[in-house]
């Protein structure tokens, strides 16, 4: 009987290349649900009439949404890497930026 070599990995020739572990299809979209949730929650609150936490939250959602992209690899970043890295990050950040303006000048009701 001839040896048998262990091929069940793929090609035995590219031993040298990284294996990633796969992940579930659910697991990369966790980052998005929280960021999610924390937006609905902000804007729950601008419905019951708090013009200045509303906001805040809903900024604090986006600074997330910005720490999320920044530390994770684009694979396990889900739907929160849209464009470049640079470009959502710039983007998040002026966003949440411009919230937090708009809830400092807004009028208290």
């Amino acid at each position: 009987m001839g040896q048998q070599a262990d091929t069940a990995g793929g090609d035995p020739g590219n031993e040298s290349a990284p294996q990633r572990e796969e992940q579930p299809a659910w697991l990369t979209q966790i980052p998005y649900y929280l960021v999610l949730a924390t937006m609905g929650a902000g804007i729950v609150i601008v419905a019951a009439a708090y013009f200045k936490r509303g906001p805040a939250l809903i900024a604090g959602a986006l600074l997330l949404a910005a720490l999320f992209r920044a530390i994770l690899p684009p694979h396990l970043a889900g739907m929160l890497a849209v464009r470049s890295r640079l470009f959502d990050l710039t983007l998040l950040f002026g966003l949440a930026v411009l919230l937090v303006v708009l809830a400092w000048v807004a009028p208290q009701l």
